[in-house]
């Protein structure tokens, strides 16, 4: 892989999770909403900021010609279908839980994840893992020994996010299809469930009663849809492995969102799930480090030719959001 295309995607990926962080607590700001009403609203207000982040990057094109796609195949759209209500499902679960007290428990899924995302890459994908992926999936692996000692289980919250996550990427690479143009469309297959669900809520109401929040929810809108379509672009141009262990930068912000500015308990007994975990993270930001750095070198080493052919041709993966 071409490190500016390497480096974008960390870069992608890192900003993804700060923002994430920022919208677990943004939640809050926006009571008397329930998760349900929030969820609905998030799709309201992401829907347009994803229409025109496809329309500034000129994909409409693209946009028009995968609907029309869709329209001829029935396998595709339940494809399409399928990603979407694992997507819904999930930024569901991540509006609700900070309400709730649940903040904790889907950081917990987020440690997981990426642990259940590296397993992926390495035996299904077949993507080689240098030593401190390793010694990283080690140390996350002991943080979770230690919590399934300590709490005998994981929490419903918890398994949501660790093994419903992992499915939905699976099937994205499968419909091979540009990352922006993907997620306007899930967002479009969401609208009408979304909206269905303000009007039987009669969420309008509540909204109405507290004039601020019509300026709190296209807030909302613009940090999800920047955010995830920072994740979505990350997981194209990075390894699938690499994408996975990188996703721990975000539940060590939840983590500090959910202390600091929600105020859940976090006990002492909890150190020793977190910290094997947070050594995991230094050791995958090495990692990145040392995979940029080899990279860089090699492009120094090749030949002018052949620098200005490598240029060109990840151009043209990039624009066609290739594989």
């Amino acid at each position: 892989m071409n490190q500016p295309v390497l480096g974008r995607g960390i870069a992608l990926s890192v900003a993804a999770s700060a923002l994430f962080a920022l919208m677990s607590g943004y939640s809050t700001w926006l009571t008397p909403l329930d998760g349900l009403d929030i969820f609905a609203w998030r799709i309201v207000w992401t829907l347009p900021g994803a229409l025109a982040l496809v329309a500034l990057t000129k994909r409409w094109p693209t946009l028009c010609a995968l609907l029309a796609k869709l329209a001829r195949s029935p396998l595709s759209l339940a494809g399409f279908g399928g990603a979407a209500a694992l997507l819904g499902v999930q930024l569901w679960i991540f509006l609700w839980a900070p309400l709730h007290g649940r903040a904790l428990e889907v950081s917990l899924g987020y440690f997981l994840l990426p642990l259940v995302m590296v397993l992926i890459g390495r035996f299904h994908y077949r993507e080689p893992l240098d030593g401190f992926q390793w010694a990283g999936v080690a140390f996350a692996t002991l943080g979770v020994m230690h919590e399934l000692v300590m709490t005998h289980a994981f929490s419903w919250p918890t398994l949501v996010v660790a093994l419903g996550y992992p499915p939905y990427f699976m099937l994205r690479r499968k419909l091979h299809a540009d990352p922006l143009v993907s997620f306007a469309i899930e967002m479009m297959l969401l609208a009408p469930f979304a909206f269905a669900m303000l009007a039987v809520r009669d969420s309008l109401a509540v909204v109405e009663a507290r004039p601020v929040l019509w300026l709190l929810l296209p807030g909302l809108g613009v940090l999800s849809t920047v955010a995830l379509g920072s994740y979505l672009r990350a997981s194209r141009y990075l390894p699938i492995a690499l994408f996975g262990v990188l996703g721990y930068v975000e539940p060590v912000l939840l983590v500090g969102v959910a202390v600091l500015l929600l105020g859940e308990p976090f006990s002492m007994q909890q150190i020793g799930t977190y910290v094997p975990i947070w050594i995991s993270v230094a050791l995958t930001a090495v990692h990145s480090a040392r995979l940029v750095r080899r990279e860089r070198a090699r492009r120094r080493e090749l030949p002018v030719a052949e620098q200005h052919a490598s240029a060109e041709h990840e151009s043209g993966a990039v624009l066609e959001q290739v594989d």
